[in-house]
């Protein structure tokens, strides 16, 4: 779709950009294009201030630098700045929104508050419980949904089985790593097949012989976050069972059955391992360890003072006190020690089960066309860019798929949600109402980081960053999946960053005589690691547990492990690009 009318008003103006705009030099103009991402992680970690102004700073920095340095016309710059802006609503808003409205409403349902109590009565350690929910269920919710679904619901489930705000937020960003290569269905790497012209089983199949490496350890990671050195004593068994079998299911999934299903297929396995090891070996408890762990802070203490229970509205910031005007048909009580009602117990599990169901349904081939036959395809009205080349980017192009969404499958499974929790659909609104209002600086956040991506991209800083990087020869293999570390940081997007660095690893790679698909899977399997760090991971979690403004303190609890990772990652592929590990190459 075309806008003739917008293009006469705004002067159509093409822009092309260039690799090497400051003195003709690659390495200067890389030094200048790096600005915004330092700007970015300056202000977060060091400066300290909140994620919205960080982001909003990097964007200043990346337009002025767009403008400036790369001469791009100001009209084309700021076009693409509130394309980004409006992508971060739809559809990342839309879907983390929604999926944070739903826990809202088994929240002020009561039944938060049983499911609470029934992964309790499954196991009481919250090293298999973090386990269960952050790393296997939300590798299945990445499988299915992707977009900061898995961190937005595991944090807030975590939130409700007594981990404190911080430690619930840090294991659902560590969790959601490994899945990110896989997930939502495979689109990470069907895009990146798209954008190299390499076949996809092949991409598949060298990815899930790069990320299972990674997913051994991050089980034990999580262990250790949790319960410390002596959970960790105590819980090891059941971590090395965990990552090696979810390691195991991913590698066969991806490389003999399908990467459509890599992450559904190893969290569900995953998962019914962990259940079995826990039962036929539970893990050994001390007399100091309550509940499992340590928390991250004083029973019933948040960021603002007292943290409210599941009955009394949730976490601080994110779910408050519900509306004295909000009438429920039915809210579960029970006396302490009494189970909870079969049927209950039944309705706690429901909300997940349901999303489970639609959006496993939605994936079904007729379904998937028939949602899909709605979508609106259209160019971004007065915003005409050019890639290096000179080809018409794809850059520009909106796609409103506004039936088929991650976040409207998930308002369907909030509207299937409110009649099995009787849910009023009034109770429903003020809920959604409330979550928006508690999101407003999250919101903010998001939408100056996509606008600071798609700037960064569309006046070609992004690809001045990469070409220079890809200049290093053979060694470029240690750089790989660096270069896909930090478009995941980026945009927050496996699928965004593969589309963004894709053909520019194959083009490497042919220049330095690497194997073009090793270093294409790279890509992806970096990228898994640079989730955690994503300032837009970053605020959804965050959000999420009610620590809107600390974003700052998670990406220096982040970093760390996240260089740890991605060093580990260059590592192995460096290997894999020399005769020590080349017979892992498919």
């Amino acid at each position: 779709m075309r806008w003739p009318l917008v293009d006469v008003l705004l002067e159509v103006c093409v822009y092309r950009p260039t690799l090497d705009p400051l003195a003709d030099s690659l390495a200067l103009s890389a030094l200048v294009a790096g600005l915004p991402i330092i700007t970015l992680f300056l202000l977060l970690g060091v400066v300290r201030v909140r994620a919205w102004l960080a982001a909003l700073g990097a964007l200043s920095v990346a337009l002025l630098v767009s403008i400036v340095v790369y001469a791009m016309p100001t009209g084309q710059a700021l076009l693409t700045a509130s394309q980004g802006a409006t992508f971060a609503l739809f559809p990342l808003v839309w879907t983390f929104g929604t999926a944070i409205w739903i826990y809202r409403m088994t929240v002020t349902s009561g039944h938060f508050d049983v499911l609470r109590r029934s992964f309790a009565r499954v196991s009481d350690d919250r090293q298999v419980q973090a386990l269960v929910i952050a790393f296997c269920f939300g590798s299945l919710l990445e499988g299915l949904a992707g977009q900061g679904t898995p961190v937005a619901i595991t944090t807030v489930m975590l939130l409700a089985l007594g981990f404190g705000p911080m430690k619930a937020a840090t294991v659902a960003l560590v969790a959601n790593t490994v899945p990110a290569a896989f997930g939502p269905l495979g689109l990470p790497i069907t895009t990146l097949a798209r954008v190299t012209d390499l076949p996809a089983g092949d991409l598949g199949a060298m990815a899930g012989r790069q990320v299972p490496v990674i997913a051994v350890f991050i089980p034990l990671l999580l262990v250790g976050m949790v319960g410390g050195r002596r959970g960790l004593r105590g819980t090891w068994h059941v971590a090395v069972a965990c990552g090696g079998s979810f390691a195991l299911a991913q590698f066969l999934t991806s490389n003999y059955l399908s990467v459509a299903l890599a992450d559904i297929v190893a969290g569900l396995v995953s998962a019914v391992v962990v259940a079995v090891t826990a039962r036929a070996w539970p893990p050994r408890r001390h007399e100091d360890q309550v509940t499992g762990g340590a928390s991250d802070a004083p029973p019933q203490e948040g960021p603002a003072g007292p943290r409210p229970t599941a009955e009394s509205g949730g976490p601080v910031g994110s779910v408050s006190q519900p509306d004295r005007g909000v009438a429920l048909a039915s809210r579960p009580s029970v006396a302490p020690n009494q189970p909870d009602a079969p049927v209950e117990v039944w309705r706690a599990y429901a909300p997940y089960l349901v999303i489970v169901a639609i959006f496993g349904l939605s994936q079904v081939p007729a379904i998937a066309d028939a949602l899909n036959a709605v979508t609106v395809t259209f160019d971004w009205p007065g915003l005409h860019l050019l890639t290096v080349a000179g080809t018409p980017s794809s850059l520009p192009v909106f796609r409103f798929n506004w039936l088929s969404s991650t976040g409207t499958l998930l308002v369907l499974a909030g509207l299937v949600t409110m009649a099995i929790l009787r849910v009023t659909p009034r109770a429903a609104l003020v809920a959604y109402g409330q979550t928006l209002a508690s999101l407003r600086w999250a919101i903010l956040t998001v939408c100056g980081l996509l606008a600071l991506a798609f700037v960064m991209n569309g006046s070609g800083q992004t690809a001045t960053l990469g070409t220079w990087m890809a200049g290093a020869g053979g060694l470029f293999a240690l750089l790989s999946p660096v270069l896909g570390w930090l478009g995941v940081a980026l945009t927050g997007s496996d699928t965004s960053s593969n589309s963004l660095f894709g053909a520019l690893q194959v083009t490497a790679a042919q220049r330095a005589g690497l194997d073009p698909v090793l270093l294409a899977a790279a890509n992806a399997s970096g990228g898994v690691v640079g989730k955690m760090i994503s300032l837009q991971n970053l605020t959804i979690a965050a959000s999420a547990v009610g620590l809107s403004g600390r974003e700052g303190d998670l990406f220096r609890r982040m970093f760390g492990w996240s260089v740890v990772l991605i060093s580990a990652m260059a590592l192995l592929v460096g290997l894999q690009a020399t005769p020590v590990l080349s017979w892992m190459v498919p």
